[in-house]
């Protein structure tokens, strides 16, 4: 990857609905090169997809939840029977396995306090757990997709 690339990404990062030519204006580079470039990086699977974002609170989701996890057991059954539930659970947008005190943190959106109940009790009745716990973001002061270039 050269400077380019990194340029073609920021601006693809910013607004993926850019098309060839005003990505190519932007940093400098003809409409059929910025094609073999961005075809080169999908290929070699830097850029993973290109997705719409949307906001969760005109969706009625306007609660972002993280919710710690202590294993019941740290076997490869569990983890399969943890990871297949939550990979099914479409409130759930991220499950992270973690150093420290806890095993897993996941993160979630919800409409509201009774939403993340019904999200609680399927995610209990699915998985056995030693512990859950749960932090509810109050104000969202930066929340990016963007990686640093």
């Amino acid at each position: 990857m050269d400077d380019l690339d990194r340029k073609i990404l920021h601006e693809l990062q910013r607004d993926a609905s850019l098309g060839l030519e005003e990505i190519g204006t932007r940093v400098g580079l003809s409409r059929n090169a910025c094609w073999r470039r961005i075809k080169t990086m999908e290929d070699a699977g830097i850029i993973r997809a290109r997705v719409t974002l949307l906001d969760a609170a005109k969706l009625n989701l306007g609660l972002t939840v993280f919710i710690q996890v202590r294993a019941a057991q740290h076997d490869a059954d569990w983890l399969d029977t943890f990871a297949r539930a939550t990979r099914a659970m479409p409130e759930i947008l991220g499950v992270y396995r973690m150093t420290g005190d806890l095993d897993y943190l996941i993160r979630a959106r919800v409409a509201d306090m009774a939403d993340y109940d019904r999200l609680y009790q399927a995610l209990i009745a699915r998985v056995p757990m030693r512990d859950v716990s749960a932090s509810f973001v109050m104000e969202e002061i930066k929340d990016t997709t963007a990686l640093p270039l």
